[in-house]
């Protein structure tokens, strides 16, 4: 009797079940980076705040303890003359007038002193309330800081395997040479920057025409401004423009779909697309093509942009 060999599956999923998975992870931390950043950004504004309070109540602090000073001194001065000092004044003063003259003076010297402790340690009491207040405020968006960080690592670092094994998935199939060297794009994500960066990933091979905007040639911002169009956000087509019209980020805040700018001027970009690579038009006779921000394009780049943002 025959046997029947057992089929197995297939221990490597297909690409586009990996984007999918990719496409969850991503709808789950996307919200969670906007809240983080949300978060991060005032929790960095009220510590500003905070040491602003700290630099006012440093000298208001030293107004009262000065204050308070020469009020020990005065009240020192009648502990230790005591009822021999009225004496004295009334054998050194001439007349009762001049007594109570100098009495009254001094009165009055001793409310003043108490009328400024009053004044200042008002205004330091206030500020130190408010720097309270702040403080407890502070140290609850910590909390909500730390534990969103916590929660985007971890979705980051599943979405990053993810990628590695979308890149396994493609292999050698999501190349075509030298033009595109590796599966495109490199980090697959949801959003509008993954739209984006697709569109300009099927693009590549298309030749470099100045003042391009497709469907059959492209130059440098005419093939961001279409690959962004894909996601439904419209800019202009001149690079200098659209760095304008995007929200600055660091190099290592890029994400897929994010712009790099060139030279001070900005006379060239490219669109990021994960993994350390770019989409660009380069220059005539050439064609769009993937590029590592590497060497001569890790130095030349002047800032990064996202559309949209």
């Amino acid at each position: 009797m025959a046997t029947v060999a057992p089929a197995y599956a297939d221990p490597t999923p297909a690409p586009a079940d990996i984007e999918a998975q990719i496409l969850d992870k991503w709808s789950a931390v996307e919200p969670i980076i906007e809240k983080y950043n949300e978060v991060h950004g005032q929790l960095a504004a009220n510590k500003a705040k905070a040491d602003k309070l700290q630099t006012q109540l440093m000298p208001l602090q030293l107004q009262v303890d000065v204050a308070m000073a020469r009020v020990g001194d005065i009240a020192s001065g009648v502990y230790k003359g005591g009822r021999g000092s009225a004496l004295n004044a009334v054998l050194t003063s001439g007349t009762p007038t001049s007594l109570v003259e100098q009495l009254t003076l001094l009165n009055m010297i001793a409310r003043t002193q108490q009328d400024q402790i009053r004044d200042v340690t008002a205004a330091r009491d206030k500020f130190a309330g408010d720097k309270r207040a702040l403080d407890n405020l502070i140290a609850q968006q910590a909390r909500q800081d730390a534990d969103l960080a916590a929660k985007k690592k971890v979705i980051e670092d599943q979405i990053a395997q993810l990628q590695r094994l979308r890149q396994q998935a493609y292999g050698s199939s999501g190349a075509t040479g030298v033009l595109k060297p590796v599966a495109c794009p490199v980090e697959y994500t949801g959003g509008p920057g993954g739209v984006a960066a697709q569109k300009a990933c099927s693009l590549i091979g298309k030749p470099y025409v100045w003042a391009a905007a497709g469907p059959n040639a492209y130059d440098c911002s005419g093939l961001t401004m279409v690959a962004w169009q894909a996601a439904g956000v419209r800019m202009d087509h001149l690079a200098a423009s659209q760095r304008r019209q995007s929200k600055s980020v660091s190099r290592d805040q890029l994400r897929t779909g994010d712009l790099v700018y060139f030279g001070s001027d900005t006379h060239h970009i490219g669109i990021y697309v994960g993994g350390g690579w770019m989409v660009h038009a380069p220059h005539s006779g050439d064609y769009v093509r993937m590029v590592q921000l590497t060497g001569y394009y890790a130095r030349n780049a002047s800032g990064y942009g996202r559309p949209g943002g």
